[in-house]
């Protein structure tokens, strides 16, 4: 297992580094000058290029790629064009927010898609099963921001029944509907394929033995059918961290909640490149461990699957 986890970890390196050298190339041919921007309209061209030269955007492209290279190994992210703040700090203050928000968003959607997904199984071609999954394809269709601008004009404004808008002073209170609108579409996936692999393997000869035996239903669908199910919806759940990630763009814009995909928005507005990079890095960083946490969960889930190297 260890060697199994080191050589993933090795694996991720040149992931790592393709994604930083992507972002740093995209952000030196986006179009807009950040001295500029940051200069303003009255900005004489002897203080933009005062500016230029400070943030080193004068120096050659294979310059400044070294030199951002060197610093991300040593952990510097750079400084904000926008605020003069240190862009590790920021993100940090704004990754524990996120990590909130996706934390319920992903309990909601497995709590709700594993329920649905076992009942319609355990039930098929019933009413309940017919209804769940129109529910669960509407869930797939629709897109985030009309979801939680839905939610935001029914439960907010028209029922007034919970805050719509920010964080407030942490209460749960304020979490509720961005969470929602987040989970709807992994609750839906999951959902959909718990049922499908769900009635695969309820199909299985163990399974008919099993009832045979006189085992009860419940221990049969529970014990049996749903662990050796497990491992492709695993598999979702894990991939369905980078749909959350991606979606809290929206959804932070949406509920002006003070996460990472709102400061991805407004350090994109802002030109504020070292902010972008710093973002897109946590991201897929965020990405590659979900990823390696899902691979790591196979062997409890199914005992035959063995990693390279072991027997």
């Amino acid at each position: 297992m260890f060697s199994h986890v080191v050589r993933k970890l090795l694996q991720s390196i040149p992931v790592v580094w393709g994604v930083v050298t992507a972002v740093f190339i995209l952000m030196a041919v986006v179009p807009g000058d950040p001295a500029r921007l940051m200069a303003g309209q009255r900005g004489d061209p002897a203080t933009i290029e005062r500016i230029r030269h400070d943030l080193g955007l004068d120096l050659p492209l294979t310059q400044q790629y070294t030199k951002f290279i060197g610093e991300l190994i040593r952990g510097d992210l750079g400084m904000s064009y926008r605020n003069n703040e240190r862009v590790a700090s920021a993100i940090k203050t704004r990754f524990v927010a996120t990590i909130r928000l996706t934390m319920w968003a992903m309990l909601l959607a497995v709590a709700i898609g594993l329920t649905t997904g076992i009942i319609s199984a355990s039930r098929p071609n019933s009413a309940f099963d017919y209804g769940a999954m129109f529910v669960a394809v509407s869930g797939v269709s629709a897109p985030v921001f009309w979801v939680g601008l839905l939610l935001l004009l029914v439960f907010a404004y028209n029922l007034n029944w919970i805050p719509g808008i920010g964080a407030g002073n942490g209460s749960w209170k304020y979490l509720v509907l961005p969470a929602v609108t987040l989970g709807v579409r992994p609750a839906a996936i999951i959902a959909r394929l718990t049922r499908s692999c769900m009635l695969e393997v309820m199909s299985q000869d163990y399974i008919r033995t099993a009832r045979a035996k006189g085992v009860k239903e419940g221990v049969v669908v529970i014990k049996h059918a749903l662990k050796n199910a497990m491992i492709p919806v695993v598999t979702i759940i894990g991939t369905s961290v980078s749909d959350l990630l991606s979606g809290a763009v929206l959804t932070e814009s949406i509920f002006a909640w003070p996460g990472l995909g709102r400061l991805a928005v407004e350090a994109l507005v802002n030109r504020d490149f070292p902010m972008i990079r710093g973002v897109v890095i946590v991201m897929a960083l965020t990405f590659l461990v979900a990823n390696l946490i899902v691979d790591i969960s196979y062997g409890f889930f199914d005992p035959r699957v063995r990693y390279e190297g072991e027997r």
